[in-house]
């Protein structure tokens, strides 16, 4: 199997996607001529032609109300926001409309849209394009959130999600884009939504992440290993609904609980998480639930922007606390 970026696989689910399934299609500022600015969907509008792969006015609100409409009447939009921190006006389309569509019209509609967007710090980005603000999405009933954390996640995720006949955000961790590699066959096999991933077993302490941070998290793993500590690593991987029983099977296999993200801490999606063990496995924690997440503030220029991201240092200080407890 050839190996491919995570980029790249985007490109390979999408074009997989539109071979299979003619009501596919993908719109979004630079997507069509330039290819995207990441070059996601280069290729595509030659391929499929500009009927399918649409160029869009600079204009975020329009390029989610137009996927709203699209789905509403039966095709299969793939909209693209260029960054995440340009996704504040299409809030007003996902929760007013994208995800009330089922409830509103008792089922006889449905609203099959994918809005794809990078994720997270990392890549020297000026302000509005290294944002994490995964919670906000996963508060909207009736929307699924979904962040791969490597290639062949990206691919199989992102079929699934175009493939679901209710709303996802799909949000690809900018900072490993081109940085992770992997073995993907493009064989059009989707991966299943609302499941973890557990990437490593371990006995002694838990460690959740999703996106990119499992970069950090797996090295943190890696380090404790060599100390003895034994630790279980799990990819969230979709955050609404995300797979409490891994999370709660883990949890009673090891009794400790390390949840990492990017974001900032104050209503960071890890405080569900956190709740959720304290509500349904208290009696199997042997030391408190901990979180190594961003700062509490905005995400800062190029110089700083590593010091506000989760390091493996921190995750491993953060479990090697955790495992004192007995």
């Amino acid at each position: 199997m050839p190996e491919v970026t995570l980029v790249e696989a985007v490109n390979l689910a999408l074009a997989r996607a539109m071979e299979d399934d003619p009501d596919v299609v993908v719109l979004g500022e630079d997507v069509g001529i330039n290819g995207g600015v990441f070059r996601a969907t280069v290729g595509l509008q030659t391929r499929f032609g500009p009927e399918r792969v649409l160029d869009t006015p600079l204009a975020e609100l329009l390029i989610s109300g137009l996927c709203v409409g699209m789905a509403a009447q039966g095709l299969k939009p793939v909209g693209e926001i260029q960054f995440m921190g340009f996704l504040y006006p299409c809030i007003d389309q996902l929760a007013n409309h994208a995800s009330r569509i089922r409830n509103r019209t008792q089922g006889r509609l449905t609203c099959p849209m994918v809005l794809r967007t990078p994720h997270g710090a990392g890549i020297r980005a000026p302000e509005h394009h290294s944002e994490s603000t995964e919670s906000m999405l996963a508060h909207i009933p009736g929307l699924r959130v979904v962040i791969p954390s490597s290639p062949e996640r990206a691919y199989g995720l992102l079929l699934a999600a175009i493939r679901d006949p209710d709303p996802v955000v799909f949000l690809e961790p900018t900072r490993i884009y081109r940085a992770a590699k992997g073995e993907v066959e493009d064989n059009g096999e989707a991966l299943p939504l609302d499941v973890a991933f557990v990437l490593r077993e371990g006995r002694d302490v838990t460690l959740i992440s999703w996106g990119a941070m499992l970069k950090e998290t797996m090295a943190a793993a890696d380090a404790l290993a060599a100390d003895g500590i034994a630790a279980e690593v799990i990819d969230l991987a979709t955050l609404k609904p995300y797979d409490e029983a891994t999370v709660l099977g883990s949890v009673a296999k090891t009794g400790r609980c390390v949840i990492v993200h990017e974001a900032t801490r104050t209503g960071g999606f890890g405080a569900e998480i956190a709740a959720l063990i304290a509500e349904r496995a208290l009696t199997s924690l042997l030391a408190p639930v901990a979180r190594v997440t961003g700062y509490d503030t905005i995400v800062p220029m190029a110089r700083l922007e590593q010091h506000m991201m989760p390091s493996v240092d921190r995750i491993v200080t953060a479990a090697r606390k955790a495992c004192q407890f007995s």
